[in-house]
């Protein structure tokens, strides 16, 4: 068992008010000391509420596309900073909504390039591992509907309407991928794919929280493409898993996480008007151009190298979104109330 000066390793979760970083502290809070970084641009203060009190927590709301010496923050002592240092580093620090692209391509693009290198020289001053959350998109979208390979280079427009995130997720594995191989660090790269659950923003532009934001309204769900479009459904605890087993791994070539059953997109539509009781009907639209193709990720590495696969049924992890997004869609409601929009 290694030594730490502080009786348990240190990890740094970037992005961590947001959706999958939320869930991270949740799942590594019990056994090491966490530091959660945000700048709450697209991450929600909610998410990491229940934390703020626990003793091996400890939120920095900073921007990390402008660098921070951890050194120089007295609220790490207690983790022993000075003397231990930090012994993982899981980057996941990004908007993610569609939406964001258009309003935010700016700090899209700086949060891929600044805050990866960042991020990656603390990694390499600590000699901690360091996992970069990437995404299905560096594929782009390839022709063929078969389930996409880590080998497959991918098919990006470098200048379309999801240039700021696609791009940025390539440079930024290219980032990492080059600083492993130039200081010999711990690097992996994590592909992730469509993921759902509780803690998604009720208005985060996403299909699951669209579809059931307008099924608690009683407006049409509205689908973008045609009965027959599929995609994939991979619950956030499932995620979080493959995450985890990803960094504790001695894996180093990128790695797709996410669901490899495609389901018809229309089947999750229904199962939100089910599950919230709505009258809402279901609609389709044309493909919006911001928003990616659904790909279906070939997880065959992840499950001979990690033993990973999901387990979520998405039937059960609906359930259990819907009923957070419901509890959360009241609390908007008092929110809205008390501000007097």
């Amino acid at each position: 068992m290694p030594f730490y000066a502080s009786g348990r390793p240190t990890v740094i979760i970037t992005g961590a008010a947001g959706f999958l970083g939320s869930h991270l502290v949740d799942a590594l809070a019990p056994s090491a000391n966490v530091i959660g970084i945000d700048n709450y641009v697209t991450g929600d203060e909610h998410n990491i509420d229940p934390f703020l009190s626990h003793p091996q927590f400890e939120f920095i709301r900073h921007d990390l596309a402008a660098p921070l010496d951890f050194h120089a923050l007295p609220e790490l002592k207690k983790f022993k900073f000075a003397i231990q240092g930090v012994q993982q580093i899981y980057h996941l620090a990004c908007p993610t909504s569609p939406k964001e692209y258009k309003r935010l391509p700016i700090e899209t693009l700086d949060t891929n390039a600044f805050a990866t290198k960042h991020m990656l020289e603390v990694a390499q001053q600590h000699k901690a591992k360091f996992l970069f959350a990437s995404s299905s998109a560096v594929y782009g979208e390839p022709a063929e509907a078969t389930p996409v390979p880590e080998g497959w280079w991918g098919f990006v427009d470098p200048i379309g309407p999801r240039s700021s995130y696609n791009e940025g997720k390539r440079f930024a594995e290219s980032e990492c991928w080059n600083y492993r191989t130039t200081y010999d660090l711990d690097v992996k790269i994590v592909r992730i794919f469509n993921t759902y659950g509780p803690r998604m923003k009720l208005n985060d532009g996403r299909m699951i929280p669209d579809f059931i934001r307008s099924a608690l309204r009683g407006e049409p769900l509205v689908v973008n493409g045609d009965r027959d479009s599929v995609s994939t459904f991979c619950y956030v605890s499932d995620m979080i898993d493959g995450l985890m087993k990803a960094m504790e791994s001695d894996v180093a070539q990128p790695i797709n996480l996410g669901s490899d059953e495609p389901r018809p997109i229309r089947d999750a539509a229904e199962l939100v008007v089910r599950l919230t009781g709505s009258s809402s009907v279901i609609e389709y639209d044309a493909h919006l151009p911001y928003a990616a193709k659904q790909l279906t990720p070939d997880i065959s590495f992840a499950r001979n190298e990690l033993s990973w696969w999901p387990l979520v049924k998405l039937e059960d992890g609906l359930a259990k979104t819907v009923e957070y997004m419901k509890a959360m869609a009241h609390l908007y409601d008092i929110e809205r109330e008390v501000r007097g929009e």
